[in-house]
């Protein structure tokens, strides 16, 4: 009988890991502040001094080490499990700070989850690949514009497996006018680089941005699915909102800026989640701003509650991934559940979504397979970019016998199984994984090999 224990907040791990966050110290991007950007000079850039995750980072002076300990204390306090951690950076952009910071900064991370420091980061890796704290996964919150060749590998070497990036909205003209400093064509190409090196890849959306209105936030947020050259793994949905400090504070008058409100917000973002295919996942909506630093606030930050509420008491069905998690569902287990394959096409590759679902779409766990063309050597290469299971978070070691759990029940092999096949049935030799570095071992019994940055079997 597996023993549980009463966990405070259990939405915090219902999707399987348990997110910890630290922030960065505050440094201004290169290209300068986008015109809604509070940009304060003693918190980072886009944040407020107010925000729960900055509070946190400004009492213990923004330092990796503390930060990531006292959330460990903290969530081992409410009940969670922190032996399989996803390690999500946020403030500025990080590839822009100096790279001795940025290799001390993830070094850190590293050493306060084992307990220890390493001499090196390579050492601190390995040492977390049987750490009591698992880094399971490393999210980097990044702009189009730095997501180059040598970035990207940087971001390999830190360990990282999801990438987020800044899109806010597909237009020139507009980037120019809020100095967004980055144009539509690097979103394509950044895009495309991030997936053929198989990070998980989201996107940060901002309707209602200024010079924008409805129609074309909707006519935009369609084309982001609607056009191959973008779909997003996940997507945070950001209503722009007018905040202390920002330069949109002080000409919104002058440009005739409104920004939405709450019934706008509501209905753009109820239309937004109608048009999210299957193989996407909506992680946020609303930034966590507090209403005393905003100028016509929308009142209410659970803007997404109200919304997901409805769709369920008015029985539409939303395919977007969170929706349809078991954790979200009431659902005991695993139960009359198959595989079910989507293929599209994205960023000149092919994606294959596996799912395992119930008769209801209820959704149990994933396996996102890329095959595209590596530009220099001109074969077909096969990537996994994620593996998830999703179910509350349990320690690992433990098997999910229980009705209640779906995690260690043996679905990720049987997806990482039907992964295989079908790079076979496509005719190349070897599958390469990208992997948190907690997450080695597990593809080393399966016959996997480290191989750089990556996992990889040869067949």
């Amino acid at each position: 009988m597996i023993e549980t224990k009463k966990v405070k907040k259990p939405v915090r791990t219902i999707s399987g890991v348990t997110p910890l966050t630290v922030v960065l110290k505050p440094k201004k991007c290169n290209h300068g502040t986008c015109i809604y950007c509070p940009g304060g000079d003693n918190v980072p850039q886009s944040y407020t001094d107010k925000s729960p995750a900055i509070m946190r980072a400004l009492a213990l002076e923004f330092d990796p080490y503390r930060q990531v300990m006292n959330r460990l204390e903290v969530l081992e306090k409410m009940g969670h499990p922190t032996d399989k951690i996803e390690l999500i950076i946020i403030g500025g952009t990080f590839l822009q700070y100096d790279i001795n910071y940025q290799y001390k900064f993830v070094k850190d991370c590293y050493d306060a989850l084992n307990g220890k420091k390493a001499k090196d980061l390579n050492q601190a890796k390995k040492w977390n690949e049987i750490s009591k704290h698992r880094c399971v996964a490393m999210c980097i919150e990044n702009r189009p514009d730095s997501c180059s060749e040598s970035e990207i590998n940087r971001m390999l070497e830190f360990g990282t497996t999801r990438i987020e990036i800044g899109v806010q909205i597909l237009d020139d003209e507009i980037y120019q006018k809020v100095n967004r400093g980055h144009t539509v064509k690097d979103v394509i190409e950044s895009t495309e680089r991030l997936k053929n090196a198989g990070f998980k890849l989201g996107y940060h959306v901002m309707p209602g941005i200024p010079y924008s209105n409805p129609e074309k936030d909707i006519e935009m947020f369609k084309k982001i699915f609607d056009d191959n050259k973008f779909r997003p793994d996940q997507i945070k949905i950001y209503p722009c909102q007018i905040v202390e400090g920002s330069l949109l504070s002080r000409i919104y008058k002058e440009i005739n800026f409104k920004s939405y409100t709450q019934e706008q917000a509501r209905k753009i973002v109820t239309e937004m989640m109608k048009i999210i295919p299957e193989y996407c996942r909506v992680m946020r909506i609303m930034r966590e701003i507090p209403k005393e630093k905003i100028t016509n606030a929308i009142e209410k930050l659970d803007l997404r509650k109200d919304i997901e509420r409805e769709f369920r008491d008015s029985g539409v069905k939303i395919k977007e991934i969170r929706m349809r998690e078991i954790g979200f569902n009431k659902k005991e287990g695993v139960s009359d559940i198959k595989l079910k394959i989507l293929e599209y096409e994205a960023s000149n590759g092919k994606e294959f979504f596996l799912q395992f679902v119930d008769l209801d779409n209820v959704l149990y766990g994933l396996l996102r397979l890329r095959i595209f063309k590596d530009k220099e050597t001109g074969q077909d290469k096969a990537i996994i970019r994620e593996l998830h299971v999703y179910g509350q978070a349990f320690e690992i070691g433990k098997k999910g016998e229980e009705k209640n759990f779906t995690q260690h029940s043996g679905l990720g092999k049987i997806l990482l199984e039907k992964a295989e096949e079908i790079t076979k049935e496509q005719g190349i030799k070897n599958l390469l994984i990208i992997s948190g570095v907690g997450v080695r071992q597990y593809y080393e019994r399966l016959g996997y090999e480290l191989d750089g940055p990556y996992m990889n079997k040869h067949f």
